[in-house]
């Protein structure tokens, strides 16, 4: 059986490209660009609550990257370098290899370079810390938003939660649907470039990680406005729109979570901006609400201005 040092030299040793000193010694040694403020984010994927036992390690080695790039995304931070700590019941090396292969795919891609971390045996569990820089005084925040400025939400939401509705029986959807489905779920895009380009245009933001109705609230308590959201204007992918299950679809919608969609906030002068950036990144921008004085409070509206019932409004890992 592989040793630990076997596994961090044969999977996850890099050569260092821009970090002073990367994997192998005692911490990693970084070099902030000027004028740049670190962005930093760390979240953790167990076995049994965020994936199911025999999950795909390729796809689990692309997402739990890609849930870390969308932070420094929704911060509007070029991500730089990533740490990663894995807990192993074995060391299988179809799995390492296959993990790997999905982890560095993505981390290629976003030009992220891993520098360190740490491995030891128990029950499968992965944290990725990354760091990113943004320029100073253009980090996307969620305290920025003000009453009159418009909600935007890229691509859709929903799929991801429908996919869990299939799997557990509640839905039953087409074959091409179950796939795009499954797609969103497993091998989520973070919104890199959309984040980047929205420095300087957008006023607030934040990734759709636990729904879309709890993730605007986070906006809402942190910039103490309200919101009034257009259900109507909300955009629907096909696999939503065709569910023959309308009100679990409208949960999926509204409440799902790991979308990992950018939902922001700009001022009405901003429009063609947020239209330009959409056409250059090909990419779906919808204004799907506005932002009111008053309390934190999240109105939901249909097509008549008539105010609809909130559903539960998103994951909660202790709920």
């Amino acid at each position: 059986m592989i040793s630990e040092f076997d596994i961090i030299g044969r999977y996850f040793t890099r050569p260092a490209r821009s970090a002073v000193l990367g994997v192998g010694d005692d911490c990693a040694l970084l070099r902030p660009r000027p004028d740049r403020l670190l962005a930093i984010s760390t979240d953790t994927m167990l076995e049994g609550r965020h994936f199911s036992a025999g999950a795909d390690p390729f796809k689990l080695g692309h997402k739990a990257l890609a849930v870390n790039l969308s932070d420094l995304a929704a911060m509007g931070a070029d991500p730089r370098f990533a740490l990663l700590a894995l807990t192993l019941p074995e060391a299988n090396e179809s799995f390492l290899e296959n993990f790997s292969r999905g982890f560095f795919g993505i981390a290629e891609r976003f030009e992220v370079e891993l520098i360190g971390g740490d491995t030891t045996r128990g029950a499968l569990a992965i944290t990725v810390t990354v760091i990113g820089e943004v320029p100073q005084d253009f980090a996307l925040r969620r305290d920025g938003a003000r009453a009159g400025d418009d909600i935007w939400i890229s691509g859709s939401t929903g799929e991801a939660a429908l996919a869990l509705a299939n799997l557990e029986g509640r839905v039953q959807l087409s074959p091409a649907a179950r796939a795009a489905c499954e797609e969103r779920l497993h091998a989520p895009e973070p919104r890199v470039e959309l984040g980047g380009r929205l420095r300087g245009i957008a006023r607030s933001a934040i990734d759709v990680s636990d729904g879309l109705l709890a993730d605007l609230s986070h906006i809402l308590e942190a910039s103490g406005v309200g919101a009034e959201l257009w259900l109507d204007k909300l955009p629907r992918s096909s696999a939503i729109a065709s569910c023959a299950n309308t009100g679990i679809a409208q949960e999926c919608l509204l409440a799902g979570g790991d979308d990992y969609e950018l939902l922001f906030s700009a001022p009405p002068f901003k429009r063609a901006e947020i239209d330009e950036v959409s056409g250059d990144l090909e990419l779906a921008l919808t204004r799907v609400g506005i932002m009111v004085p008053g309390e934190a409070k999240l109105a939901l509206r249909d097509a008549r201005g008539e105010p609809v019932p909130l559903p539960r409004k998103g994951y909660d890992h202790f709920a």
